[in-house]
């Protein structure tokens, strides 16, 4: 089975778009490249990755695109459009005659208005993804997971990973109502959720134990076949290395046989993103 990180950034800090970035976040803020993952991967035997947009704009997108035409180990792209743009088709167009696009991520936790995604303009917009064979990425929180239900139900066609299993209020120790949500959004079967970011979430003193309520409850609503293994690199060294993160999430998921660990570590990303 080919191993695959299914959610990791790449960034170049002078192209000016990562307006999220400050001192909060300093342990970070340096240009990411290929090569920089490069020992990370080969140490943990990861063949491909997903690349997640982590800027705003287009521009970024087709900066992302550019390094997966040179680099190998990027087998998917996933970036961003402007939903409300009057030639959102036309972009889209463009981006998916490139061959390893595969969906969009609007970041939907930097929007005030919970309720943002399910907007008119956007939900034709979304429409149209299905159709261009992508896929949407919802970097959301657990205020949104309802959201997120309504969407797979409003369009049961278009396939939906939910990012960083919506960024649980780990560091409280805070299970509710994110799980009972969770639950709820995993009966829609075109959604799937990736087994990433809970160390950040968890802060700088997490633990395998802390976690553990979290990842059990994950593998309890979409099982090994609807989750997929993201190390969220470099934003995971917020709390943890590479290196521990994987190693937390191979013992999160001990429990499952050897088959189902495929799943999780690689076999779920390949489905959903298309990775041959």
């Amino acid at each position: 089975m080919q191993r695959i990180d299914a959610h990791q950034h790449y960034w170049q800090i002078a192209r000016g778009d990562y307006f999220w970035m400050g001192p909060h976040v300093a342990p970070i803020m340096r240009d990411v490249f290929p090569a920089d993952l490069a020992p990370h991967l080969q140490a943990a035997g990861i063949a491909r990755t997903v690349v997640v947009q982590a800027a705003a704009t287009v521009a970024e997108t087709e900066f992302m695109l550019d390094l997966a035409d040179k680099d190998d180990s990027i087998a998917a792209v996933v970036g961003w459009i402007d939903l409300e743009a009057d030639d959102v088709e036309a972009t889209l167009r463009r981006l998916a005659a490139r061959p390893k696009f595969r969906g969009i991520r609007p970041m939907l936790q930097d929007i005030d208005d919970t309720f943002d995604i399910l907007k008119p303009k956007q939900l034709a917009a979304l429409k149209l993804l299905p159709k261009l064979g992508l896929r949407f990425d919802a970097l959301a929180q657990p205020r949104h997971l309802p959201v997120v239900a309504a969407l797979a139900d409003h369009m049961p066609d278009l396939p939906i990973v939910v990012d960083h299993a919506a960024k649980p209020f780990i560091a409280k120790g805070i299970l509710e109502p994110w799980a009972s949500d969770m639950a709820a959004l995993a009966k829609r079967p075109s959604v799937v959720c990736k087994f990433s970011g809970l160390v950040t979430e968890a802060g700088p003193n997490w633990s395998v134990a802390g976690l553990k309520p979290y990842a059990d409850h994950l593998v309890a609503c979409f099982g090994p076949d609807r989750l997929m293994f993201g190390s969220d690199w470099p934003v995971c060294e917020l709390a943890a290395t590479y290196e521990n993160w994987l190693a937390a999430a191979k013992e999160l998921l001990a429990g499952l046989s050897p088959a189902e660990q495929d799943a999780v570590f690689g076999g779920t990303a390949a489905r959903f993103y298309g990775i041959g």
